[in-house]
């Protein structure tokens, strides 16, 4: 939805306005989206205001380096290096952990049909 209080301006906004509108809307909820799931704007343990500021920056800047990666073809996307660096903590962790918890595997045993 558009406002404009200027008639003869409202005449000229036709659907090719609205779509360029709409797409930059739309990268700003990507925008958003990306900050707060990829570089966890919103999930910090500070309370300091200089703490809070470092953060908010590194976050930024972090998602800016992330855009350049994506731009230079990199990466496909900032949510691919996440995807990456999770499988690799959790294959790690589980990697590590088992050594000498083998009893925690699951024993599997076959259905005999009678």
């Amino acid at each position: 939805m558009v406002y404009l209080p200027n008639e003869e301006k409202l005449s000229q906004f036709d659907r090719q306005a609205f779509d360029l509108e709409h797409d930059k809307h739309w990268q700003i909820e990507q925008y958003h989206r990306a900050i707060k799931q990829v570089c966890n704007t919103e999930k910090f343990q500070v309370r300091g205001k200089q703490a809070t500021k470092n953060h908010l920056f590194a976050a930024i800047y972090g998602y800016f380096q992330l855009q350049r990666l994506t731009t230079n073809k990199t990466i496909m996307n900032c949510y691919q290096i996440r995807h990456e660096l999770f499988k690799k903590v959790v294959a790690t962790f589980i990697s590590e952990f088992i050594i000498g918890n083998e009893s925690l595997n699951p024993v599997l045993s076959f259905a005999v049909n009678t």
